[in-house]
């Protein structure tokens, strides 16, 4: 893993209200982009009153942290908070459809030294322990080195392969990037475009569950709430000109897209869920999607790497089911509009 590690700050009021968090970068359109090497991975759960896995992340998931190391960025979904204290979001409601997850802040330097380059927040945990909740969150991930998306209206840039990559994260909640309003996107994106050489767009959208593993075309609910519509919005960001969009949220695998010559993973499912995510068949189905982007962001090689989940903890899965799940979820989904992923989830990439 070769990223240089950035200095978080928070321009606010640039480009039009438009937060950037990372490096403070000159408005001008990035030169010719070198290729790098991006991995993605499902959501992270992780909750210290269900239990925490013992020795934490970095102990817990030893078995694949060495597969975290090959690229120049890694970048996860973190579902909850890295905090102490605080009132959680569900109170004392006994509801089985609230979950509030907070682990400790050390493990953010955990996290960072598993390889995580990036943690997303706009999705809809994190302000499982309110605000304060959010902000111990957000230095924690500062101090380890780790940068954090998602945020309203914010630009996170990092330095990757000596090179600037912006990453903005959307999602259906007032304290993120909004994922319903797709032209506001569109802008966001556009002035990313400015700052840097790759724009990588985060999505945290889509219905939950065993039942949800296809991509569905138009919007999407999941208890009466408004998940957006994937499909639209990634097309619409890739037009303004992101590189690349990395879906999450459905909790299981979802097929990949090609579009414009640009990559769409909807979603990898679940990579941690020690005590929180429910498992089990297909829920316990995960991957770490390892691509490498060149020039205008069209992808040069890529890997589906299969991944299960053992009592909530990624191990190797080397069966390959999830590679042959993604590939058959893609042709159905988006047929004549996907890569070709062979049996060990190699891509073949056709000129």
């Amino acid at each position: 893993m070769r990223p240089l590690l950035a200095t978080l700050a928070v321009l606010a009021l640039l480009l039009g209200g438009a937060g950037v968090a990372g490096d403070a970068a000159a408005l001008v359109r990035a030169p010719s982009a070198r290729p790098i090497t991006i991995e993605w991975v499902g959501d992270i759960a992780l909750s210290s009153e269900n239990g925490l896995p013992p020795g934490g992340p970095l102990r817990a998931l030893a078995p694949v942290s060495a597969l975290l190391r090959h690229s120049d960025l890694t970048i996860g979904n973190l579902e909850g908070t890295l905090s102490v204290g605080g009132a959680s979001k569900c109170g004392d409601t006994d509801s089985a459809d609230c979950f509030a997850f907070q682990a400790p802040p050390s493990y953010a330097r955990q996290l960072r030294a598993l390889g995580f380059g990036d943690l997303n927040q706009a999705n809809n945990h994190a302000l499982d322990y309110g605000v304060q909740g959010q902000r111990q969150t957000l230095a924690a991930l500062s101090r380890a080195g780790i940068t954090y998306d998602g945020l309203p209206g914010e630009i996170a840039l990092r330095r990757v392969a000596g090179q600037r990559v912006a990453i903005l994260g959307f999602a259906p909640y007032p304290y993120a990037s909004n994922l319903l309003d797709i032209p506001a996107a569109q802008a966001l994106v556009r002035r990313a475009h400015r700052l840097a050489a790759y724009v990588v767009v985060i999505i945290h959208a889509g219905a939950e569950g065993a039942g949800e593993l296809h991509t569905p075309t138009g919007t999407q609910y999941f208890l009466g709430e408004d998940r957006g519509d994937a499909r639209a919005f990634a097309h619409a960001v890739i037009d303004a000109g992101a590189s690349i969009v990395l879906g999450s949220g459905p909790h299981v695998i979802r097929g990949i897209e090609r579009y414009r010559g640009h990559l769409i993973a909807y979603s990898l499912g679940n990579f941690v869920g020690y005590n929180t995510l429910a498992g089990g068949g297909v829920l316990s189905q995960s991957a770490i999607l390892r691509v490498t982007l060149g020039a205008g962001g069209r992808v040069t090689a890529g890997r589906w790497i299969s991944i299960e989940l053992d009592g909530g903890l990624p191990r190797p899965e080397p069966s390959n089911a999830s590679a042959a799940l993604v590939r058959t979820l893609s042709r159905e989904d988006f047929p004549g509009r996907t890569y070709v992923i062979g049996p060990s989830g190699l891509f073949h990439i056709r000129p």
